[in-house]
């Protein structure tokens, strides 16, 4: 059944809503983090190059995904705050009728262009083979990819963090065990990583379907006919407004940092490697922002629903205090524990030596972006989702993107001014978001 968000301590509500789903995202993570330790303890720097880059195509099609099912959590959250539950059924079935023609095309066009994407991003020679396999076996599931997080949008948007945590913890203890079989005993590389990966995937679905018909524990509350699976033009058009211009954010990001891997991979084989290496630590450390984010996006849309737009703007003050004190602290900490962290992953002295200098400045990202963020989420939440997609877009296209590619010109022996031109593009979408949230805020007081 929906939980109420719009009511009680917001702290407390923040802390019910983020940490299961922290959790959640924490374990997701661990699947590409497991890939990538697994297969640097048996493989060479190759292997953990393919891996490492395609697991980053898959996270760009991932967050794509979420991006897209942000239109669900919201417009579900809305109809919860303002007591329309009876709608609830008619959204989720025309999302459903959304993410089974967006399966079908993502799996087709990926599948396609498998050996396309892995030229592109100038994947070095030795690693094309790996990283051509990681994909194709991955891309195969993305249909169990978009289910999952098609029903984890709709459980957030009732409220419900908790249940998807469940199944994602079953999930990941899967595909951990497979990894250590197909990647160790089995020798299967970089294709049985993504195996591992496709296989837990299918747990996932089948065990969350399962729970939610049999389970009495799991209170999905939502049941579906066929007549809310007819395409109602309206509803579609409303869950695209929302979803489409946050997925095309994420993907816009994302393209920014395929960018900053092809320019990575133009450099070497162990810059390469250390640039994947990084972006698989910072994923993991970009979990709480990103939390942050859904909690603000869920509780707001509630409280926005209810007409409670003091407590919505509240959650978005707490959100951003939370997310830029993590980031802060963050940031300190691996300016001391970054080369032990990095070791864990490859035992190449070269590859932790560009990604310490890495890594000591893209941290602090996760201090500055976990700020915009927040304004993303409570944007979605106002039904202004584009304003992220345009903050974002700007800061790639005036500081991520150029100010990366001049740092491999002007510091070729050293990756660190790369990690201050990401930096940079975040401290460029703060600005804009607080000015855009100004303006917003006053239109809504004079109205």
């Amino acid at each position: 059944m929906p939980r109420n968000l719009y009511e009680g301590s917001i702290l407390k509500n923040i802390g019910i809503f983020s940490i299961p789903f922290l959790i959640a995202n924490f374990l997701q993570t661990l699947y590409g983090m497991a890939d990538l330790f697994i297969i640097g303890q048996f493989t060479d720097a190759a292997g953990i190059t393919a891996v490492a880059v395609g697991s980053q195509v898959m996270h760009f099609v991932t967050v794509i995904l979420i991006g897209l099912t942000m239109g669900t959590t919201v417009l579900m959250g809305q109809a919860v705050g303002a007591k329309r539950l009876k709608s609830l059924s008619r959204i989720l079935g025309n999302t459903i009728v959304i993410f089974t023609v967006v399966a079908v095309l993502f799996t087709a066009v990926l599948l396609a262009t498998a050996p396309q994407i892995v030229s592109l991003l100038s994947t070095p020679a030795e690693a094309v083979t790996g990283t051509i396999q990681y994909l194709i076996i991955c891309f195969l599931g993305v249909p169990l990819i978009t289910a999952y997080n098609v029903i984890a949008a709709a459980f957030r948007g009732l409220g419900d963090t908790k249940s998807p945590m469940y199944f994602v913890t079953i999930s990941c203890v899967i595909n951990i065990a497979l990894d250590f079989l197909f990647v160790g005993p089995l020798q299967m590389g970089p294709a049985g990583a993504a195996l591992a990966t496709v296989a837990s995937q299918l747990f996932c679905v089948v065990i969350t379907l399962a729970a939610i018909k049999w389970v009495k524990r799991v209170h999905f509350g939502v049941s579906i006919s066929r007549r809310d699976l007819r395409p109602n033009k309206p509803l579609l058009w409303s869950l695209l407004k929302i979803g489409f211009p946050v997925a095309c954010q994420e993907g816009f990001i994302q393209v920014s940092f395929l960018f900053i891997t092809l320019i990575a991979n133009s450099r070497g084989l162990e810059i390469a490697a250390a640039v994947g290496v990084v972006e698989k630590i910072i994923c993991f450390l970009f979990l709480v922002p990103s939390a942050m984010l859904s909690s603000v996006s869920a509780i707001s849309a509630q409280n926005i629903g209810a007409g409670r737009f003091d407590r919505a703007r509240q959650t978005l003050y707490c959100g951003m205090g939370i997310a830029a004190g993590f980031g802060l602290f963050c940031g300190i900490l691996f300016q001391f524990v970054s080369e032990p962290v990095l070791a864990l992953f490859t035992g190449d002295a070269q590859v932790i030596t560009y990604g310490t200098q890495y890594l000591h400045a893209y941290v602090f990202d996760c201090m500055v972006a976990g700020i915009h963020f927040c304004f993303s989420g409570y944007f979605c939440a106002c039904g202004l989702s584009i304003v992220s997609f345009i903050h974002n877009s700007i800061s790639i296209l005036a500081m991520r993107v150029p100010g990366a590619y001049l740092a491999s010109i002007w510091y070729p022996e050293t990756l660190f001014p790369m990690g201050i031109a990401t930096l940079s593009g975040s401290f460029l979408s703060v600005v804009i978001c607080v000015v855009v949230y100004f303006v917003v805020e006053r239109r809504r007081k004079m109205a």
